[in-house]
């Protein structure tokens, strides 16, 4: 697979924001990538916002948990994220979906959901991810617009240079 870029689609009714990337690693590894918490903090993290603390109870009824230093990007007035949510369905290796409820969106207590979907493509893999539930929060929104596509190309670089452990 030769594509390095993630693409990007807003849903017409703006309530969604859906990346898509293809990764040279079957769906099992790039699977991996999104569930162990030492991998997430590897490749989940950037450096206008590092990551400093991933947990991930990658379970049905599991909780995950990530927090960043102060950073140099500020949404709605904050510079230090910190997310959390609930894992809503797991089908190891082609599904993870989970509430997200972020700090940096208006109204605090919003449980916007991410779903992540790996597809078998040729020898690697397809991943989908759509973030919905965004409809009331237009600058989280437009962060997300950059942040899936740059996480997405992230997990990319990560698990096709990553040597099997």
């Amino acid at each position: 697979m030769t594509e390095t870029q993630s693409k990007l689609v807003i849903s017409p009714d703006s309530d969604a924001v859906i990346a898509e990337i293809e990764i040279a690693a079957p769906p099992a590894r790039v699977f991996q990538a999104l569930t162990d918490e030492r991998e997430l903090l590897r490749w989940f993290t950037d450096p206008s916002c590092p990551v400093n603390l991933w947990q991930m109870d990658a379970r049905r009824g599991g909780r995950y948990r990530y927090t960043t230093e102060k950073g140099t990007v500020a949404v709605n007035h904050v510079s230090e994220f910190e997310c959390h949510g609930e894992i809503l369905e797991l089908d190891p290796p082609r599904l993870l979906v989970y509430t997200w409820i972020a700090n940096w969106h208006l109204d605090k207590s919003l449980r916007t959901v991410v779903r992540w979907e790996l597809t078998p493509a040729g020898a690697g893999t397809h991943v989908k991810v759509t973030h919905s539930g965004l409809v009331s929060e237009p600058a989280a929104r437009k962060d997300y617009s950059g942040g899936w596509p740059g996480a997405l190309d992230s997990l990319k670089k990560f698990v096709e240079n990553k040597v099997e452990q």
